[in-house]
């Protein structure tokens, strides 16, 4: 399959050499000069605009979009759509509010383009080697580009989750769990440095990936990051709020769904901005294992990539 992509940042880059690595042709376009050319030097099309994008394009046209969320997702939006014509699809991979999205699709249908918020999950090795999406929009727009999804994803890692904003909310939702569990593993972690036992966290976190109910990719995440430092020295712990947990208790409040675990994790990360504990470095450590977050280093607050 042919497809155009917009955004060579972490997550883009390893995407657009997932599908350059599984036969398809990418034409690639990024603000930056440096990243296109070394996409390019993977087997991509460079691509000098946005237009030239389109133009290298077969209809109907497939153009997927690797930016941030908020106002870059609609500049590339309003420079894509002077080019596109009906039965285009244009495909939001980022994490959008579903809210934006559900707008973003109703505009560009009244021109006959299709959008498709598919919300990506798995992180950098995710993005690699493997992902999990969901996808939400004009269910033809899915069916075509569904080869190409299976290509990206793991095994069942994919799948159609409703009309225009579902993707995004399904994604939403999912990052909020995220914090929930992350924060959990957090105070785990504290409550054991506290106890006076002094396990090895790296320990700790192994046998816990083997076998336990609690298992699973964030606890080997821990313990690489335990086998850096068992007391996460390296970084501080302040933890940023990236906006899909606090988009997640909105919707709850919106919906008067009770969300205690995800909203107490949301403000948790508000408090560690300026009241840190171990349990903040260990949530910290986790999202910079899993997505290359940056990060705070103990020394002076200085940010880290």
């Amino acid at each position: 399959m042919k497809i155009g992509f917009i955004g060579l940042g972490k997550m883009g880059f390893n995407m657009v050499e997932h599908l350059l690595e599984l036969g398809h042709e990418v034409v690639a376009f990024d603000v930056s000069a440096e990243a296109v050319k070394a996409i390019k030097a993977k087997g991509a099309t460079a691509a000098s605009s946005l237009q030239h994008l389109v133009g290298e394009l077969d209809a109907p046209r497939v153009a997927w979009m690797m930016v941030p969320a908020g106002r870059p997702v609609d500049a590339v939006i309003g420079g894509l759509a002077p080019f596109l014509k009906a039965g285009d699809i244009v495909i939001d991979g980022g994490n959008s509010r579903y809210t934006d999205s559900v707008v973003r699709a109703e505009k560009l249908r009244e021109e006959g383009v299709r959008l498709l918020d598919i919300g990506t999950s798995g992180g950098l090795d995710g993005a690699r080697h493997g992902a999990c999406m969901m996808a939400g929009g004009d269910r033809e727009a899915y069916t075509i580009v569904e080869p190409m999804l299976r290509d990206l994803c793991v095994e069942n890692g994919y799948g159609y989750m409703g009309k225009s904003g579902a993707g995004h909310f399904v994604k939403m939702v999912h990052n909020g769990i995220e914090y929930g569990m992350m924060q959990a593993i957090g105070e785990g972690f504290d409550l054991l440095r506290a106890s006076g036992f002094a396990p090895d966290n790296e320990t700790v976190a192994r046998v816990w990936s083997n076998g336990s109910v609690i298992r699973g990719w964030l606890m080997d995440l821990a313990g690489k990051a335990f086998a850096q430092d068992n007391d996460l020295g390296w970084l501080g712990g302040k933890v940023a709020d990236s906006g899909e947990g606090r988009w997640t208790v909105e919707a709850a409040v919106d919906f008067g769904v009770p969300v205690p675990v995800i909203a107490d994790a949301l403000f948790r990360r508000f408090r560690s901005q300026s009241c840190e504990s171990f349990s903040d470095k260990v949530v910290a450590a986790l999202r910079h294992e899993f997505g290359g977050h940056a990060f705070q280093s103990p020394e002076a607050g200085e940010e880290k990539p």
